[in-house]
């Protein structure tokens, strides 16, 4: 398994951070990560395609994009892979082609083979599809034993749209699922959060998907409005520094959930995911330090079980977590770094959610405000 690495600014153009000898034309995977605007640019996302006229070209927008140890703006990361002993193979599906989210998952998930597929890796619009129906639906269709991984497609911190494509055209509401098949890969995940709690833990009494109405039989928008205080005047967007933990008794962690929008009309409060009626949830703030060892918790949690270093590492994080990281935002990178190793290529980018299981026992589940690695290793 070869990678090479590069990236692109308006100012600068293209720049070349890592190459292993990766011949273009054999090469067979690459991911475009990249600010929605860069990637309406057409011409420049079919530059991309055509210096890799035999790959699956998989292009995602982005709240922030990651390649080696940095963490960039208003950019592309590139990475294109050489596999030596894996196939691979895509699909696309979008969202208002769909009965809805559920059905997406589960249609896209079904049109892979399943014998000797060892990851699916999906990438989704982050705007238009609920991604707790999503992951439901894949794995409605998949076996366990299949690792499904990935993200939400992000789109800075406006939440206005974002776009998913495999080659062009790029449209909204898009869903990418790429398979991996090959008894000589190593595919592995780590995800971690690193949030605090604080104040009590309350009863969901009223909610449908991922709006939640009520806590404990009052209002939600009231509740959050007394605990934020002076942040409340910048709802929703400060709500991504104090989402919310939620957990029922048949779960085994519980899961983080970003605000993605507030209705003063209805005094409730739109999440990135689903928000079930007689589960518990808790707010959480952050702690700049919790983060950044929460990063470094998933590298060591994708090491479980092997003593091989990864090729490459894919980081799904939050946009939340940049958020509040602000300049120290690439520690996290630094932090996951250290525990790899520099023989690791590491790329990916700040999300509007994350899909993985939170540990190699659980199953996946779409997650806010965490840390996510999907690792990559060829033998």
């Amino acid at each position: 398994m070869r990678v090479s690495q590069k990236k692109y600014s308006q100012s600068e153009g293209w720049a070349l951070v890592h190459d292993d000898g990766v011949d273009a034309a054999s090469c067979q995977l690459v991911l475009a990560f990249g600010s929605r605007q860069l990637l309406e640019n057409s011409s420049l996302c079919k530059e991309i395609c055509d210096d890799y006229p035999n790959a699956t070209v998989v292009f995602s927008s982005t709240a922030g994009e990651i390649i080696d140890i940095l963490v960039l703006d208003d950019s592309i990361s590139l990475t294109a892979i050489q596999f030596e002993h894996t196939q691979i193979k895509s699909a696309i599906t979008n969202i208002h082609d769909e009965e809805n989210s559920f059905a997406a998952g589960k249609r896209i998930a079904s049109l892979f083979e399943l014998d000797g597929l060892v990851n699916l890796l999906v990438l989704s619009d982050g705007q238009l599809v609920n991604g707790s129906n999503l992951v439901s639906g894949l794995q409605s269709a998949l076996p366990r034993n299949i690792l499904i991984t990935g993200g939400l497609a992000g789109d800075g911190a406006s939440f206005k749209s974002t776009l998913v494509g495999i080659g062009l055209p790029l449209i909204e509401g898009s869903i990418v699922a790429i398979g991996f098949y090959g008894q000589r890969l190593k595919i592995t995940c780590g995800s971690f959060g690193g949030w605090d709690p604080f104040g009590p833990e309350r009863l969901i009494t009223k909610s449908l998907d991922n709006v939640l109405f009520e806590l404990d039989n009052r209002p939600v928008l009231d509740i959050y409005k007394r605990y934020l205080g002076e942040y409340a005047s910048e709802l929703p967007s400060s709500g991504l520094l104090f989402p919310l933990a939620i957990r029922t008794n048949q779960m085994e962690v519980p899961l983080v959930r970003t605000i993605l929008a507030i209705d003063e009309t209805t005094n409730s409060l739109t999440f990135a995911g689903n928000m079930p009626e007689g589960s518990y949830a808790r707010m959480m703030k952050a702690n700049l330090g919790r983060l950044i060892e929460g990063a470094a918790h998933a590298a060591q949690n994708s090491l479980e079980g092997t003593s091989t270093q990864p090729n490459l590492a894919i980081l799904i994080s939050c946009v939340g977590r940049k958020l509040v990281l602000g300049q120290h935002v690439e520690e996290e990178i630094e932090a996951i770094s250290n525990i790899y190793g520099k023989g690791t290529r590491l790329a990916g980018f700040y999300s509007y959610g994350e899909i993985s299981p939170s540990s190699a026992s659980t199953t996946c589940e779409l997650h806010n405000q965490t840390m996510t690695i999907t690792t990559f290793t060829e033998y």
